[in-house]
């Protein structure tokens, strides 16, 4: 499957009261793995950020003035993306500046949904962890994933933690570059395999919350697969 994981900045929060996309950035991935194609631009707004808005990413005006419209990088935007699966942390919120983009272009484009599928990874998250924070650094944080350069939002930066959140919550290693080293596959192919212990096997069995947690992950994991996990097809029957 071919994702994009997508993320903006904007000059505020609502893009019917006019507020412009000034940043996007998207990175691909394959099959779980990057393939190193990225998708990044600063855009010009023609208007200035909100304070709020500036504070959170920092961009300025002067800044931005010198940089394209996004109707300038409209077309290679929409042929990078176009027929993927976007995973977006509060998609609808970067969806709906996407669409009002669109929307001004002299020839509209459609709307994201007629372009790609769309996975919110905030939705997904707010699932798998309910009444617990699932901000990006609150996940970055409960995943392990190395968050202490970002001083600022940047929307490529943000992109990049988002991919290894999402990788990370969807249960698996899949952030490398295509391709594995030599050295790498002979290593795992050369992993000898544990010895059983003698004596009387001991079998401890899952209690309801497991049971019910493992169901809510799965639920998740369907999700986020657009199927059924091989999980489930390999699960005894009820």
């Amino acid at each position: 499957m071919r994702q994009i994981i997508l993320d903006t900045e904007t000059t505020g929060l609502e893009p019917e009261l006019g507020h412009r996309i000034i940043e996007i950035g998207c990175i691909e991935m394959v099959g779980r793995r990057r393939t190193g194609r990225v998708f990044h631009r600063y855009l010009c707004p023609d208007r200035d950020s909100d304070a709020g808005a500036l504070q959170v990413h920092g961009l300025t005006i002067e800044f931005l003035r010198g940089q394209p419209r996004f109707a300038d990088i409209a077309a290679e935007w929409l042929e990078f993306v176009r027929g993927a699966e976007l995973v977006i942390h509060n998609a609808p919120f970067d969806v709906a500046f996407l669409d009002a983009e669109l929307a001004r272009l002299p020839e509209p484009a459609g709307r994201v949904s007629e372009l790609c599928q769309v996975l919110d990874t905030l939705l997904m998250a707010r699932q798998m962890h309910p009444g617990q924070r699932n901000g990006l650094d609150a996940l970055c944080k409960r995943y392990s994933v190395d968050n202490s350069h970002r001083d600022l939002h940047g929307a490529l930066l943000d992109a990049d933690l988002l991919l290894e959140v999402y990788l990370a919550m969807t249960g698996g290693q899949g952030a490398l570059t295509l391709g594995e080293t030599e050295e790498a596959t002979s290593t795992r192919k050369s992993s000898k395999r544990a010895k059983r212990p003698r004596g009387e096997l001991r079998v401890v069995r899952a209690t309801q919350e497991e049971i019910e947690a493992h169901e809510q992950r799965l639920v998740a994991l369907d999700r986020a697969s657009g199927g059924r996990t091989v999980w489930r097809s390999i699960e005894p029957a009820a």
